[in-house]
């Protein structure tokens, strides 16, 4: 066994059928009693039947969070929050409401209950990724590290196939960095195994039948591992490349780590062979970069960056930005290797 260091995050997980009634129970175990909902637009009637649930519990809803965490939402949502007098967040969605609580609570150090609907597992996580003038920053602190998480598998019931199979695989994608992290340790790489398996078996399934509450709550299980992974080692060239695209081109969050991702991990497959090992025999493939494009052609998910919207002129600009400031890498970031990374992604090769 190599040394390895390993940082456990605090936090509280429920996780089940139904657990959506618990909500009210967690905001007082917190101390708390005026809670702001937040969403989308699109969730918001789910915002606000939780508010209704939650009674005096609520003191309203916010719901224009968006994709990639705009810096005017947040300081709009601040507002609301300070004239609502609340005392803690409780964020009902996917990625873009749960980053919006953290932004909140990165400014105002309020308690956050997540209530996750889709597989992203931002929700595990103490980073936050926030676009300000068309460029995304990511940043680990514990301010944003959401206090309780509520899973309710009841709620992915309804979501649509095809985010799931996105949401599914942008989940996939932290573990299968996770793998060849600098900072990668044998509990990690337990659990991102664990989490990439719960989900290639799980999406078939839901392809099939979306109400298949088995399948539904593998999935679900897979994307808190997933999470996990996600909060407690570092990221590399896949996430950057996929924060760089959506910041500053406004490439959809989870379309485009499905995209992405068969390509990153072809970069770093001869750098990082033990992880590509682990991770085909989770996919239950030979072939690591190409069983992640399988799986994700065969489930009806995006595989090229063209149809996304990214225009074939833009790749130099997404080099250039993606290159500027680089997160750490099994292989060597190589400005002419990314370029033929992003070039092949765009054109929906596979690796």
């Amino acid at each position: 066994m190599q040394p390895f260091v390993f940082n456990a995050l605090p936090g509280r997980v429920i996780f089940g059928f139904g657990t959506l009634s618990q909500v009210g129970v967690e905001i007082r175990a917190l101390g708390c009693s005026r809670a702001l909902v937040i969403s989308t637009p699109e969730q918001q009637m789910q915002a606000a039947q939780l508010v209704t649930q939650l009674g005096d519990l609520a003191v309203g809803t916010y719901v224009k969070a968006a994709m990639h965490t705009p810096t005017d939402i947040t300081l709009d949502a601040l507002q609301e929050f300070q004239q609502a007098a609340a005392d803690c967040v409780v964020a009902i969605g996917g990625g873009s409401t749960i980053g919006l609580g953290k932004a909140i609570a990165l400014h105002t150090d309020a308690p956050q209950i997540v209530i996750p609907t889709t597989y992203a597992g931002s929700e595990a996580t103490p980073i936050i990724g926030q676009t300000d003038n068309g460029i995304k920053t990511t940043q680990k602190t514990m301010k944003v590290l959401p206090e309780v998480i509520v899973y309710d598998v009841d709620l992915t019931l309804r979501l649509p196939v095809e985010m799931s199979v996105t949401s599914g695989l942008n989940a996939i994608a932290h573990a299968v960095e996770a793998l060849y992290a600098k900072d990668a340790n044998p509990l990690v790489s337990m659990l991102a195994e664990q989490g990439i398996a719960a989900i290639a078996r799980a999406l078939p399934r839901i392809v099939d039948n979306p109400h298949d509450r088995e399948a539904r709550s593998d999935a679900l299980y897979g994307a808190w591992a997933c999470g996990v992974c996600l909060g407690a080692v570092g990221m590399s060239i896949h996430h950057k490349l996929c924060h760089t695209l959506g910041g500053s081109f406004n490439l959809p969050h989870a379309q485009t780590h499905t995209a992405v991702l068969p390509h990153a991990a072809a970069y770093n497959a001869e750098a990082a062979p033990e992880a590509m090992a682990r991770i085909a025999t989770a996919l239950g493939v030979d072939d690591a970069p190409r069983g992640l494009y399988d799986l994700a052609k065969s489930l009806g998910g995006p595989t090229s960056l063209a149809a996304l919207g990214l225009k074939k002129d833009d790749l130099t600009k997404a080099t250039e930005i993606a290159c500027a400031s680089p997160y750490w890498n099994p292989r060597a970031i190589e400005p002419r290797a990314i370029a033929e990374l992003l070039a092949n992604a765009w054109a929906g090769d596979r690796p």
